[in-house]
Parts: structure tokens; C-alpha cells; sequence
């Protein structure tokens, strides 16, 4: 009897640690791809801007560490990941130079036809959400902070890419729910790590919800309700 319940025990504890191994190996994984995901989408752009070879490397890398870097700073997790781990600023740079020929013929507007950039967006959106719920769980933020902190690490590559390409970020204008796909999907993952699912499970169904909200709204032209305030003060005027 006594052999069967440490036996037992012995299980469960093998049980936990493997499960808790899976998840850290899940959370490398979504990372990595989160980098490679808005590295294409920064280099995109910058190919579209007529960058140069280092304005594309640069903002492609600038772009995939950002959103983890804002989520890092906010939970006071230092150095940020990619200090204490320069694999993923590389990871970056090299998906950035990989598009750099594709700048140079014809195949980035095909890219562009398919909505690359915007889909890359939405991928790297959606496993950033995630990682940074895990990160901010594991810093000890209660479930609605976490919450927000996954959302901002979700946008903020986004955000950062537009506004170094000097444009108004695209989560502001037409968003086509950006930001409420980034909630809801973390706001799933957080209520499904509470329950029996398993949190390998849990992460794979927030990255499916948030990616295909995101892309549905992408081919299907859903967009945020804009509001337009004349100033009054001054007031448009026709072209004479």
C-alpha cells in the first residue's frame, strides 16, 4: 500500500513537471515566432517605404522585440528578454534581411496582394497576447492586469513599426478589432487556465481565436465605428 501511494505520488509529480516543461517550451516556441511574425511585417513595410537594406533590418528587428519589451518593462521583468537573450534580436534581423530581395522584385506587391503584412501583423499579435498573459502571471499580476499587459505586448510591435514608418498607427484608424481581438483572446486563455484545460491547450485555442478574428476582420472589412469632429475653429475649405 505504502509503495502504491508513492508510487502515485511519484506520478503526479512527474506528471506536473512535464506538463510544466511543455509549457515552457511552448512559451519559447510562440516567442520565437512572435519575432519571426513581426520581423516579416516591419521589413514589409519598410520595403514598401523604399527603405534601404539597414532602415529594413532595423525595422524589422525593432519591430519583433517591441511588443515583448513594453510587456517586459511593465511587469519590471529586467534586462527585457532579448538582453539576457540576443538569440531573438538576431532571430529578427535575419527574418528582416531574408524579405530584403523580395523588396527588390516584384514579389513584395504579390505579397502585398495577399495581405502578408496584415497577416503577419495578426500572428505575431496573437502569440505576443499570449506570452505576455504568461509573463505577467508568472511576475505575479492578478488575472485583469495580466490581461492588459498580453494585450499591449500583442499591439505594441504594431505600434511601434507604424510609427517609425510615419504613419498613424493602424490599431487607432479602422482598426478592423485589433485591440478587441487581442482582449477577447486573452481574456479566453486567462479563463481557460482556471479550468481543467491544459495550458498547452488553452494557449493553442487564444492564438486560433485572436488569429482568426483578426483575419476574418482583415478579408471581410470589419472595422471599428470611426468618429470625425469638424473644428469648427477651422473648418475645411474648398479648393479654389
Amino acid at each position: 500500500m505504502g509503495d502504491d501511494l508513492l508510487l502515485l505520488v511519484a506520478q503526479v509529480a512527474t506528471n506536473d513537471q512535464a506538463s510544466t516543461t511543455a509549457v515552457g517550451v511552448l512559451q519559447a516556441v510562440m516567442e520565437y515566432a512572435g519575432i519571426i511574425a513581426f520581423a516579416i511585417s516591419g521589413a514589409l513595410v519598410a520595403g514598401r517605404k523604399r527603405m534601404d537594406i539597414a532602415g529594413i533590418v532595423m525595422l524589422g528587428s525593432i519591430v519583433a522585440v517591441g511588443g515583448g519589451t513594453i510587456r517586459d518593462v511593465l511587469v519590471g521583468s529586467l534586462p527585457v528578454f532579448w538582453v539576457e537573450n540576443p538569440t531573438f534580436v538576431l532571430v529578427g534581423a535575419l527574418t528582416a534581411l531574408a524579405i530584403f530581395p523580395l523588396a527588390r522584385t516584384g514579389t513584395l506587391a504579390v505579397m502585398q496582394h495577399f495581405k502578408l503584412v496584415q497577416l503577419s501583423d495578426a500572428a505575431g499579435m496573437a502569440l505576443f497576447v499570449v506570452t505576455g498573459v504568461n509573463v505577467a502571471l508568472d511576475a505575479g499580476a492578478d488575472s485583469f492586469a495580466a490581461i492588459i499587459v498580453g494585450v499591449i505586448s500583442g499591439i505594441g510591435g504594431g505600434i511601434i513599426r507604424d510609427i517609425l514608418a510615419n504613419e498613424i498607427p493602424m490599431v487607432f484608424v479602422r482598426g478592423h478589432y485589433r485591440a478587441t481581438g487581442a482582449f477577447v483572446g486573452a481574456a479566453l486563455y486567462v479563463f481557460l487556465l482556471g479550468t481543467s484545460v491544459s495550458g498547452v491547450l488553452a494557449a493553442a485555442l487564444a492564438v486560433a481565436l485572436i488569429f482568426g478574428f483578426r483575419a476574418f476582420a482583415i478579408f471581410y472589412k470589419w472595422d471599428v465605428p470611426t468618429v470625425k469632429i469638424t473644428d469648427e475653429a477651422n473648418p475645411p475649405t474648398s479648393p479654389t
